[in-house]
């Protein structure tokens, strides 16, 4: 697949993963206010699944591009992509077959994304595969995220309210606005690798 066909691609699964999600969690909500109502809550339940699936494939179509920047680290983001699903979708199955919410289950779906936003968006900057603003959203975004998960989980805040819903502002951009629409009209930039991961054997003198 060429660079300008999988930033077309991913840009479109953001928009997919981000859909998808907010309607599944949505239905998943309507559960856990009240609502007995089984299909619903197989569909919350499998639309939560279609935007983990989104997600992979996010990280393994990302991965042949990032891993030009800095393969090591690279790895990390479609296998952090990989967990995030596999919390997700074990989250799934136990709400179906027990008919309650595991506690906290979107938190620990969190943890992942963060990290991995964190690294998509770091890898992004220094290669300038987008411009440079575009990755400082992220940076941006996904900082306040993995940030937000640890006061969610000491009461400190409430990710689904207040405060704690303008944190997910600049990652909501980000990943349903800015980078998707920038890939699917522009694609990728050629990629700079930072110096710090060019090996001193590549380094040739005139």
């Amino acid at each position: 697949m060429s660079r300008r066909m999988i930033a077309v691609t991913v840009g479109i699964l953001f928009f997919v993963q981000m859909a998808t999600a907010m309607i599944g969690t949505s239905l998943i909500q309507a559960f856990v206010d009240g609502d007995t109502e089984r299909a619903p809550l197989t569909v919350g339940v499998l639309l939560m699944m279609c935007s983990g699936l989104a997600v992979v494939g996010i990280g393994l179509l990302m991965y042949p591009v990032l891993k030009t920047v800095n393969q090591r680290l690279a790895i990390w983001y479609p296998v952090l992509r990989i967990t995030e699903f596999a919390v997700s979708a074990a989250c799934g199955v136990y709400l179906l077959t027990q008919l309650q919410v595991v506690p906290n289950h979107l938190l620990w779906v969190y943890i992942p994304t963060g990290i991995g936003g964190l690294i998509l968006s770091y890898l992004l900057f220094v290669s300038r595969l987008v411009p440079r603003p575009v990755a400082v959203l992220g940076l941006v975004g996904y900082g306040l995220f993995s940030l937000g998960v640890p006061l969610d989980l000491l009461g400190v805040l409430n990710m689904n309210e207040g405060l704690g819903m303008v944190i997910l502002v600049p990652g909501f951009l980000f990943e349903f606005v800015v980078l998707p629409i920038w890939l699917i009209a522009k694609g990728f930039s050629s990629p700079s690798p930072a110096k710090e991961f060019t090996s001193p054997a590549m380094v040739t003198t005139s």
